[in-house]
């Protein structure tokens, strides 16, 4: 399911440097805290969440990537740091993974590029165990006039940003879903383009009960 934007993929690191030693390692390592188990990072980009995993042993890492010289990058990264993931070619609207088979989720900017991520998000919850947390870091359409200068920018910025919608209200979707407890969310600074932090858990799953209902005679 390869998804190849060349020129994003080798300006990715480059660009995103200065954030990635200034401003976003605090909330990388949100992400990362306490987790054990099996972890999908959902859209592993360059593997820019690889160096905080790789110090947790306790976790067994899969991951995502559809962009083919992303997942070059990234593999070549968990190589460098001596981190065991297995990064398989597929988007997050069709994980290739079993139901209930993760403990965690994470996505660190990546529902801003998926294509679908209402049908992403349903993913998420399926791979899920019910209790599993969907941990993320997002950017979100901004508010007033700068939310306006999003809508007028958002067609360019999805042909230059490799598929990025710069004017996705992600927050809302991930608050409302009721698959999903909202246990942590956070709107953090910035004017020109805000982001998101928080931590959902996956509800208990009500197809048994649904299943139940439907076998069972109402009195």
């Amino acid at each position: 399911m390869s998804e190849a934007h060349p020129i994003v993929s080798r300006l990715y690191d480059p660009v995103m440097a200065i954030p990635e030693r200034t401003m976003l390692p605090e909330h990388r390592e949100y992400l990362v805290a306490d987790l054990s188990g099996r972890v999908l990072d959902l859209g592993a980009g360059t593997g820019a969440m690889f160096p905080y995993f790789a110090g947790h042993p306790e976790i067994e890492l899969h991951a995502i990537e559809p962009d083919p010289e992303m997942r070059r990058q990234a593999q070549s990264k968990a190589e460098s740091l001596g981190l065991p993931v297995e990064i398989s070619d597929a988007g997050g609207e069709s994980l290739p993974y079993e139901d209930d088979s993760f403990d965690a989720v994470v996505a660190s900017f990546v529902f801003c590029t998926i294509p679908d991520p209402d049908a992403a998000l349903s993913e998420v919850a399926r791979v899920l165990k019910p209790g599993g947390e969907f941990r993320f870091l997002e950017h979100v359409r901004a508010e007033g006039v700068v939310g306006d200068l999003h809508d007028l920018l958002a067609p360019a910025w999805h042909t230059v940003a490799g598929g990025c919608h710069l004017n996705r209200e992600t927050g809302t979707t991930f608050r409302t879903d009721d698959r999903f407890e909202l246990v942590d969310y956070s709107q953090l600074s910035g004017r020109a383009i805000p982001m998101i932090r928080g931590t959902l858990e996956r509800q208990p799953d009500s197809r048994l009960y649904d299943w139940i209902l439907d076998w069972v005679p109402v009195w």
